[in-house]
């Protein structure tokens, strides 16, 4: 978030020596109330480009095996403009490249779903899954999955074999 502001003022200050070479390359005809208006231009120009661009440079860096799941977007009163244009703040992503299958039974999977939002920590939420059962479970507060799919301190939920989340972990390959 610092980085942020840093940016956001070294964008207004780039504003400010645009106008101040124009304003001498125009001996003055540019009027001096366009420099501090550059510089909230230009902080205001940088803060919507941050915005709206954060989604996408978020999951480019994700790695391949990284399978994003829902991505709502987000209406702000005062941020009008998102009313015409919403933007995307947070996600919700299955990390496949640690996922562990049981060598016992490969219906069996246990991998973690990434929560990243902008401005907050990701947190990272373990889960099982029963591909052939099409049910997921919470690896939360002590609960485990065995190798032979007995899950132990937590419960199965029945999700049905369209869940969004179920695909994307017993997807193969």
């Amino acid at each position: 978030m610092l980085m942020d502001l840093i940016a956001t003022f070294a964008a207004g200050g780039g504003f400010v020596g645009f106008v101040i070479i124009l304003r001498h390359l125009t001996k003055n005809r540019i009027p001096k109330w366009a420099i501090p208006a550059a510089f909230g231009l230009g902080m205001l120009l940088f803060s919507i480009w941050n915005e709206y661009s954060w989604y996408g440079r978020t999951t480019e860096a994700l790695p391949e095996d990284v399978i994003i799941l829902s991505t709502p977007t987000d209406k702000v009163i005062y941020r009008p403009w998102t009313y015409i244009f919403p933007v995307s703040l947070r996600f919700a992503a299955l990390d496949r490249t640690g996922m562990v299958t049981s060598l016992e039974d490969s219906g069996f999977r246990r991998a973690e779903v990434m929560l990243v939002q902008r401005w907050a920590p990701t947190r990272r939420v373990p889960l099982a899954f029963d591909c052939a059962g099409a049910r997921r479970a919470d690896l939360v507060e002590g609960a485990a999955l065995a190798p032979d799919g007995t899950l132990s301190g937590g419960a199965w939920v029945d999700v049905g074999p369209d869940d969004e989340l179920l695909q994307a972990a017993c997807r193969k390959g």
